[in-house]
């Protein structure tokens, strides 16, 4: 199935709407002393690179660069093997054993070797301009989005209105029933691309922000590197900018109150940003709300101000504290009462309260058609007659949104294990079923 509202590559549009290319070592808004460091310890760590080269590890544009690889060379920090192509960009830089000093003074402050960050201003002002609460979500689309699943009636149209107001939303209901699913889904309706920083300058310390389990970049037909025709012709936009797909992040039960500061690495003297920064622009998702390791009003009481006034604030090792944006969607999932959970007042700030409640019996029907479509075993509503009459009526079990879908690789896998093609029959699904409810069954029948 294709999600909607994925939006052209916008590698090809211009500065209006992508972080514009720095033309001079202030439009980066670092100093020349910060990218002078960094360029000596890329060659420290890398050895004699080519001009070109450092342009690119740096994804700063090679004029920029080179103005400092001059200074460099007049202060005898650098200097040029051979030439190996025309004009500098071909040039192969080396450390002086100046230099090396100079860059293991460098490293001595940071270990951080790779592109240069942006200011923090500046990222703050571009999250502004990418907000995820300019995103909107039509119902067609969410329709499409959830072609494959089967809502409680009533979800989807608390889902638009939530989605579409760039809150928090507060998902909840008996387990198996697929509130995960459906926050994982709403990820994907945060359309379009947005820009991110590989790493962010914040009062002179490095903060990386950039994460490849939580950010895809988007495929460009030409790489936006030293050596393409695209970085020869200059970069289409500010290289130390990846663009993404809005990012969907995950946390869950495991989730600990020092992971939402920021991670100090005391041997490479680099920070990595929080789960809510990296969400910045798409969705944060806490699941399993109320079993993590803290009470739930400590949680929520650590999201009051980013929730009201869409930033927060976050602490370097030296006390020194500063805002970033809050730019992301959260959305908590539970499987607990929610007025067990928190009181009246918090749950007032969280805005949208959706309810999954466990599939009626039609419902039930249509869920296991549907995944028996995907499992390519045939449907038979016998089934149905079985599991409603012998277990949840029976049993007194309520049925759950999962359990046609376990039920189903129960079958499977048994039907492997004999060498018989899967199928509902009744004998193989009494079989599957006394199998996934043998805890209940026991727990009834005492």
């Amino acid at each position: 199935m294709s999600h909607v509202g994925v939006v052209e590559d916008i590698s090809v549009v211009g500065a209006e709407t992508a972080p514009p290319v720095p033309e001079s070592v202030a439009d980066t808004g670092l100093s020349e002393t910060q990218i002078t460091d960094l360029l000596l310890k890329v060659l420290y760590q890398r050895g004699t690179l080519l001009g070109d080269q450092l342009s690119e590890i740096l994804a700063l544009p090679f004029a920029i660069i080179d103005d400092l690889l001059l200074t460099a060379q007049q202060r005898h920090f650098v200097e040029v093997l051979q030439a190996l192509g025309h004009g500098r960009g071909g040039y192969a830089f080396s450390l002086t054993e100046e230099g090396r000093r100079r860059a293991r003074a460098a490293l001595e402050v940071s270990h951080y070797v790779g592109a240069a960050p942006v200011p923090l201003e500046q990222f703050s002002k571009w999250a502004t301009a990418q907000s995820v609460r300019g995103n909107q979500v039509r119902r067609e689309e969410l329709e499409e989005a959830f072609d494959d699943l089967v809502l409680p009636d009533g979800v989807m149209d608390a889902l638009g209105p939530a989605l579409n107001s760039g809150s928090s939303i507060f998902l909840h209901g008996a387990p198996g029933n697929g509130k995960t699913a459906i926050a994982e889904r709403l990820g994907t309706l945060t359309s379009s691309s947005i820009f991110m920083p590989r790493a962010l300058m914040v009062h002179g310390h490095v903060m990386v922000l950039y994460d490849s389990v939580y950010h895809e970049e988007v495929e460009r037909e030409e790489s936006q590197h030293a050596g393409s025709a695209l970085f020869r012709d200059g970069p289409r936009y500010d290289p130390r900018f990846v663009q993404i797909r809005r990012p969907t992040v995950f946390v869950g039960g495991d989730l600990t109150m020092d992971q939402l500061d920021l991670q100090f690495d005391p041997n490479s003297k680099v920070y990595q940003a929080p789960f809510q920064l990296k969400a910045a622009g798409g969705v944060l998702i806490i699941d399993d709300f109320g079993r993590q390791r803290m009470r739930p009003a400590e949680l929520l009481n650590r999201w009051i101000v980013p929730l009201e006034k869409g930033f927060d604030n976050l602490t370097l090792h030296s006390g020194i504290k500063f805002p970033v944006p809050f730019d992301c969607i959260l959305i908590f999932a539970t499987n607990l009462n929610p007025r067990d959970l928190v009181d009246e007042a918090f749950l007032r700030r969280i805005q949208f309260k959706v309810e999954v409640s466990s599939p009626s019996r039609e419902a039930f029907e249509q869920i296991l058609r549907i995944n028996c479509a995907q499992m390519g075993i045939a449907f038979d509503a016998r089934a149905v007659d079985v599991l409603y009459s012998e277990y949840y009526e029976g049993m007194n079990i309520p049925p759950r949104g999962c359990h046609p879908r376990d039920i189903l690789r129960h079958i499977a896998s048994m039907a492997s294990f004999w060498g018989i093609p899967p199928s509902l029959d009744p004998e193989l699904l009494r079989r599957a079923v006394r199998s996934y409810f043998l805890v209940m069954e026991e727990f009834h029948a005492g």
